[in-house]
């Protein structure tokens, strides 16, 4: 498997986790094990888009337990028999290899992964943000050697830019602190919120200066937090921001 491996580096581990749990593209080479027609195959690959019961391949990590997963889009890009190029696009989980291996079941001629490449994984993708581990070694060696952080900066992405595909929630300057302590978001400490958050649903909380503050999951809806005037809205999950960056504006509870 060759593509896109994302790195986090400093406080940025905290979100690393984010991305395992992203959505997930990918472009695979299928070997099909006897001739099919091309209209036969995309056919059968349609049957494979939405909800599908997956059980892990026996070399893999996990424990074998049939689970579902979601495919969402699957393009037959070209076919010259034995080989079909695919473009895979679905959930954190799913395997490709076994996927391919229950077409050539369907098919009823069997078919085997031949190569694969991550093309996507939650932001990252195949664009101008892309760093080969060679364009790596020489930025560090540009800064080392010559002092030169220009290429390097280039090759390291903000730690927000791994949250960016999620839905945000900007508190105002007073709430930074106590969520760096582990505090839930008020109602009272928001000052922007994205238009489409659902409950239950996972966001990522900002400063009013664009820096991550932390991740949570929202205990209410746009419109519920639109509506009310106090009242937990988002539970805290991971603390990103680190304290003191903002000055404390609350008070502990003292005890009796």
């Amino acid at each position: 498997m060759s593509g896109i491996l994302p790195v986090a580096l400093g406080s940025a581990t905290k979100l690393i986790g984010l991305i395992m749990l992203s959505t997930k593209e990918y472009i695979a080479v299928a070997q099909l094990h006897e001739p099919v027609e091309e209209a036969r195959l995309r056919e059968v690959i349609k049957e494979f888009i939405g909800k599908i019961y997956q059980r892990p391949p026996l070399r893999s990590s996990v424990k074998r337990a049939l689970r579902v997963k979601t495919v969402y889009e699957i393009e037959l890009l070209e076919y010259e028999f034995p080989y079909a190029l695919l473009r895979i696009k679905c959930e954190h989980g799913t395997y490709v290899r076994k996927l391919i291996h229950d077409i050539g079941l369907i098919l009823g001629v069997g078919a085997h992964m031949r190569e694969l490449r991550r093309i996507r994984t939650g932001p990252f993708k195949e664009d101008s943000t892309l760093v080969t581990m060679h364009e790596l070694s020489e930025a560090v060696y540009l800064y080392k050697n010559e002092n030169d952080d220009s290429a390097l900066r280039k090759s390291i992405l903000p730690a927000e830019y791994i949250v960016s595909h999620m839905r945000k929630v900007v508190v105002v300057d007073g709430a930074v602190s106590a969520i760096s302590h582990g505090a839930d978001l008020a109602i009272p400490g928001i000052s922007m919120i994205h238009e489409n958050i659902r409950r239950g649903e996972r966001v990522a909380i900002f400063s009013l200066k664009g820096e991550i503050v932390a991740v949570g999951r929202a205990l209410m809806s746009t419109e519920e937090v639109l509506e009310r005037r106090k009242g937990i809205a988002v539970k805290t999950r991971r603390v990103i921001i680190k304290r003191g960056t903002y000055p404390r504006s609350w008070r502990r509870k003292q005890s009796k």
